[in-house]
């Protein structure tokens, strides 16, 4: 992994993206994006990880994150090693998932490319945190969160997209409790 992509200052804010493995569209399903915002609330929970912003796309998610406690690299690996394990299980299981063998071989496959995995591989290496040095960045990214189901196509409205914290800046409530910027 490059070395600009490295959580430096964990006083300051991230901006990261993490990706499926050949950019598979899993998050189609609500079943599978419902496990990944489950993930989410935990390591809120109990991990202390703190999000600022966050949508759920079909093959990534973009989140604006921090912490004051365990590394940020630290609670993001722990969260994909759960949710890879998690969303697999599911996929295996789930008999109405059309998809389920070819996305199974896909993740075997990327699997045995890597040693680091023990069968599976189901997101892509790194996260790319972009730390968040200036109100204007900050700004940016927030609005490039909100937009991305606008920019796909799926909404008219950054808010009117579940999978988002858009509704929280707007004065509604969304599924995982965020902190405001």
């Amino acid at each position: 992994m490059s070395s600009n992509y490295k959580f430096r200052n964990k006083e300051n804010l991230h901006f990261v993206t993490f990706s499926v493995i050949r950019w598979i569209d899993v998050f189609t399903r609500r079943l599978y994006k419902d496990i990944l915002v489950d993930s989410i609330k935990f390591c809120i929970a109990n991990k202390g990880l703190e999000v600022y912003a966050w949508v759920i796309m079909s093959n990534h998610v973009h989140m604006i994150i921090g912490t004051r406690d365990k590394p940020l690299h630290d609670i993001l690996r722990d969260m994909k090693r759960h949710t890879s394990k998690t969303l697999i299980k599911a996929i295996n299981e789930n008999t109405l998932e059309s998809r389920r063998e070819w996305m199974l071989w896909f993740f075997e496959r990327e699997g045995k490319l890597n040693p680091n995995n023990e069968q599976y591989q189901f997101w892509q290496q790194g996260n790319h945190p972009i730390e968040l040095y200036s109100n204007d960045v900050m700004d940016q990214k927030l609005d490039y969160v909100h937009n991305n189901p606008v920019t796909a196509g799926w909404v008219d409205e950054p808010e009117h997209y579940l999978y988002s914290s858009a509704r929280d800046y707007a004065d509604g409530k969304g599924l995982i409790d965020i902190v405001l910027l």
